[in-house]
């Protein structure tokens, strides 16, 4: 594993730069941020993801390291690959992927391109739990919702009939721990559980 490049800058585009180290020119595709601030002859520190395919193996880099976390991340949501990973990191800052998770709203990823309905849902689900909520201001409070609404909501989206997801969310809370039923995420996967993987597609990106 490739885990970061340091090195002098020998080009960048739009979304790529080239970094020599050791006398090896490292092509490293990265937000366009990273990009437009990369200077030609001067030194630059990638914090890297090294993809292995069977016919190629590519760099993505990140200017620090929690964006790189991040990326690992959604690489392992359901049907999100790096190509679509990177695109959302371009897109949204890490405080606006917190955000959008923290509310259960998937309309920030579905304006990713390449990001489709269902897996801009599972972006904002299975991220729930994984990623630190920005620092909410001592004024700025939150309407408590109940996790079984938040759970059936998902549900349907994922193509669930409302009437369905309502009746098995509620006899998994029944049988859950209070821990369980408090928590989105946990309630969310014994649900799933529950109801079997019938309506769970992928989209591959």
């Amino acid at each position: 594993m490739i885990a970061s490049v340091r090195g002098i800058v020998l080009s960048a585009r739009a979304d790529d730069v080239i970094i020599e180290a050791a006398g090896i020119g490292y092509a490293v595709a990265c937000p366009p941020d990273v990009a437009r601030t990369a200077r030609v002859g001067e030194e630059l520190l990638l914090h890297t993801h090294l993809i292995v395919r069977e016919d190629a193996m590519s760099l993505v880099g990140f200017a620090s390291r929690e964006e790189l976390d991040v990326f690992a991340i959604l690489l392992s949501v359901t049907g999100v690959g790096p190509k679509s990973a990177l695109g959302v990191l371009s897109s949204l800052t890490i405080d606006q992927i917190a955000e959008a998770v923290a509310a259960d709203d998937d309309k920030p990823f579905r304006k990713v391109s390449g990001i489709g309905p269902k897996t801009a849902k599972l972006i904002a689900l299975q991220l729930q739990g994984r990623i630190a909520p920005p620092a909410a201001p001592a004024s700025a409070a939150r309407t408590p919702v109940a996790a079984d609404a938040q759970v059936v909501a998902a549900l349907v989206g994922l193509g669930w009939p409302e009437r369905t997801a309502a009746e098995a969310v509620a006899g998994v809370a029944e049988g859950a721990s209070d821990a369980d039923r408090a928590s989105v995420p946990a309630l969310l996967r014994l649900t799933l559980a529950e109801l079997g993987p019938a309506r769970q597609g992928a989209e591959r990106v």
